[in-house]
């Protein structure tokens, strides 16, 4: 029998086949019946907090992307533990890919959408794969005719096996590579997208006070680029809805419920609004955060066609990748800027930050408020309904907390004038005042930029006689209603995370 390093090889090449044909099979389905995706997502939804927090705060907007490179070698090692207790009359690795297989189609047939052919790609592929396992196998186990000169034993003609893993090895890169172009193609909504020409805003947002930009080095511009915008949310496979597919259902606790299509919205009143969107797992002084111009539809207008019934105190509305959010209905009718967004800083809206529509909602962490992809605003209670991140352990509501960031200085700074810079925020109450603590001494004013709208963040500076040695710098801010941004240390799990930024300094 041959060694154990090529029937391990074997398993992982057998596996890597399976994985291969997958992507071929779930081209005509859909983009997440691929077994690394549907089960990349179920993984997903059952992640405990703290662990997901963990993995944001270490890895950031790349968390997807640990999570499949960990996938890749779980499966690896179970591959690689399939080929080396597969036997020609022991069909053990067989079993482990079987029960592999089997793991994958529970994945994919619970996932939102899925029908019976999301089984198929996983079927096939195992299938595929405990074949070609067995052929390598039983191929592994067949001496040679040669022997050997001293022991007069059968040896086995290695370069066949090695050539046999080979090209099995080819034909899954090949499968996999060809299944996730063709994927990517068939269902990409970039074409469309590209198209589509944003209707002009019949209430435009003010022009941007030139104020509001102190233009500093390292600190944050006021607008965020769409391609820095930060991006957590929790779909492994970015959703591909065009807009014939996609409709918005008002619907539940309602006098009337509305069915919405994209071509019905061009014919409403469209608003343009400046708003700073906030994660509830930004850490203190995090990044998670960004600030953009967002065309739209004012969602207390469509929920008031609706007619939400008097008791009616939630809005949970439903991604069509399956998450939901719970967002407090007197937060989307109190007069505040709610949006159907459809545009972002006047494009039409990033497939990874929702095309074709998705919520914005001023005051809120997104993870009550901000649903990409969204298809469904069902009128409900809190004491009815839980939403995704609520049924985990978060708190229901989720008004965002006043913070602030201290983007600059960086590293080692020369003694003298140095500017300390950044960002404040408490979105719907503005940001009034930033006070900056060098070490232990007294709290002091910083000056803030131009506030174009109290719904978006606030740049600040402050200008620091540095001396020489090594410093802590710290920032507060003060909301427009007169509350000091709290000095609780608080974590991002249940309701957003409090404190003081604080930045060390070198200064000399």
């Amino acid at each position: 029998m041959a060694g154990s390093g090529l029937r391990a090889a074997c398993g992982i090449v057998s596996a890597g086949l399976a994985l291969g044909i997958a992507e071929l099979v779930a081209v005509p389905i859909a983009a997440g019946s691929a077994p690394m995706t549907a089960l990349g997502s179920t993984v997903i939804d059952h992640t405990p907090a703290d662990l997901r927090e963990w993995t944001i705060s270490t890895f950031g907007t790349g968390d997807k992307t640990v999570l499949f490179i960990a996938m890749g070698v779980v499966a690896v090692l179970a591959a690689a533990i399939a080929g080396l207790v597969e036997r020609p009359a022991r069909p053990l690795g067989s079993v482990i890919l079987a029960g592999f297989g089997v793991v994958v189609v529970v994945a994919a047939l619970g996932r939102p959408g899925a029908g019976w052919t999301w089984a198929l790609p996983t079927v096939v592929g195992v299938v595929a794969a405990i074949a070609v396992l067995r052929v390598l196998v039983r191929r592994a186990a067949v001496p040679a005719v040669d022997t050997d000169a001293e022991t007069g034993g059968a040896q086995f003609d290695r370069r066949r096996i090695v050539r046999g893993i080979a090209g099995v090895g080819v034909a899954a890169a090949v499968s996999g590579f060809l299944g996730r172009a063709l994927g990517t193609r068939v269902h990409s909504v970039a074409s469309e997208r590209a198209q589509v020409r944003l209707p002009p805003p019949a209430a435009p947002a003010p022009p941007v006070d030139p104020a509001a930009d102190l233009r500093i080095p390292d600190l944050a511009p006021y607008l965020t680029g769409n391609d820095d915008f930060y991006r957590i949310d929790t779909a492994l496979s970015l959703p591909q809805v065009g807009t014939e597919d996609w409709s918005l259902r008002i619907h539940g606790m309602v006098d009337r419920e509305i069915r919405l299509s994209y071509a019905d919205l061009s014919g409403r009143r469209s608003v343009e609004r400046l708003v700073t969107l906030t994660c509830v797992s930004n850490p203190v002084g995090g990044d998670l955060i960004g600030n953009a111009s967002w065309l739209g539809y004012r969602l207390d207008e469509l929920l008031a066609e609706a007619g939400p019934h008097p008791d009616a105190d939630m809005v949970l509305s439903h991604s069509i990748d399956g998450f939901t959010a719970g967002s407090p209905l007197a937060t989307l009718t109190d007069g505040r800027d709610a949006l159907l967004a459809v545009g972002m800083n006047g494009q039409p809206l990033p497939v990874e930050h929702g095309y074709p529509a998705r919520l914005v909602v001023p005051g809120l962490y997104g993870y009550v408020s901000a649903t990409k992809w969204v298809t469904e605003l069902e009128i409900t209670r809190f004491d009815r309904a839980q939403a995704y991140w609520t049924e985990r352990g978060w708190s229901a509501r989720g008004p965002i907390k006043t913070g602030t960031r201290i983007d600059t200085p960086r590293g080692r700074v020369a003694a003298g004038r140095v500017t300390v810079a950044g960002v404040a925020w408490a979105q719907h109450r503005g940001i009034n005042a930033v006070e900056v603590q060098i070490d232990d001494g007294p709290w002091q004013s910083a000056q803030l930029a131009a506030e174009p709208s109290v719904d978006t963040w606030r740049q600040w500076r402050f200008d620091w006689d540095a001396a020489a040695g090594n410093h802590t710098v710290r920032a507060r801010a003060t909301d427009g209603s007169g509350a000091v941004q709290t000095a609780e240390v608080a974590d991002v799990v249940p309701d957003g995370a409090s404190g003081y930024p604080a930045r060390m300094v070198r200064v000399g």
